[in-house]
């Protein structure tokens, strides 16, 4: 069952559940992924418009840590990793009410705010212009190990292992770029995209140099007969919301993207992210 197949009938149940049962369970905690900081806030700002009951709680934070707190009793009804590979983690373990299923791919970009990023490529990193580079930490967040192996696939990973800094998620190694704690970082797309941080040049890493970023969400178990966890899941495969997704420069399921040809995951098994045959 694919993202909107699966929203279809979140959508279905949601409407059979009635008024009463909606009204009684609107409050609603998201956790997500921090590379979905902005993107996320328009997209419940709209739902709030839409549905001026709701109440909706979004902490953004790193997949990985993320991932333990929710096998910990965290209690959050939905999850929107950067990696589906934990919202599997949690599917296997019996953590869900939903199958892990694969609503974005994410891109990586170099961005900085005293340099000219445009220009940058991963190899001017090596040089004296650049002495601290900010990523997100390898070891819990899918941003920091795409952005570890972009490094390695450059040959540059062993030359530039001393000037790194690493943030805590994506969203905290963007801070520490832009407030001079580093020359430079490789962030997230969706974030470049935000309009105070747009006002600077960025350079597309390219995607072949690391494995996708694949981002995944579940329902978690605890909300498995929760109303608004339904609702807003449903919600995310309207035009409204999938438009902001765009814009954001995330890349939908089964899109294609041109970059001069088609990108390697335009049609992209649902379930995994990978490339359909």
């Amino acid at each position: 069952m694919n993202f909107f197949s699966l929203c279809r009938l979140l959508t279905v149940t949601f409407l059979l559940t009635g008024p009463s049962v909606a009204s009684a369970e609107q409050s609603l905690r998201i956790a997500a992924a921090s590379d979905l900081r902005f993107a996320l806030d328009d997209i419940v700002q709209a739902y709030r418009e839409a549905n001026p009951e709701a109440s909706v709680d979004v902490i953004y934070g790193s997949s990985g840590k993320m991932t333990t707190q929710i096998a910990n009793g965290a209690s959050y009804d939905v999850f929107f990793s950067a990696d589906i590979r934990y919202p599997q983690k949690l599917a296997r373990e019996g953590l869900t009410a939903t199958e892990p299923t694969v609503y974005a791919i994410g891109r990586i970009v170099l961005w900085s705010d005293t340099l000219d990023a445009g220009s940058l490529t991963l190899a001017d990193l090596a040089s004296e212009q650049v002495s601290r580079i900010a990523i997100a930490q390898p070891a819990h967040a899918p941003y920091g190990m795409r952005a570890r192996e972009a490094l390695k696939s450059a040959g540059v990973w062993e030359a530039i292992q001393h000037k790194l800094v690493f943030g805590e998620n994506i969203a905290h190694a963007a801070q520490m770029t832009r407030s001079g704690a580093a020359d430079a970082g490789i962030i997230a797309l969706s974030l470049a995209r935000f309009p105070e941080l747009a006002e600077h040049n960025h350079h597309l890493i390219d995607h072949r140099l690391h494995q996708p970023l694949t981002q995944g969400f579940v329902v978690t178990k605890r909300a498995r007969d929760k109303a608004s966890a339904q609702a807003f899941v449903s919600f995310m495969a309207t035009t409204q919301a999938l438009n902001i997704m765009t814009r954001y420069g995330f890349v939908l399921p089964n899109e294609t993207r041109s970059e001069g040809k088609e990108a390697s995951w335009a049609h992209l098994d649902p379930k995994n992210g990978k490339p359909s045959t």
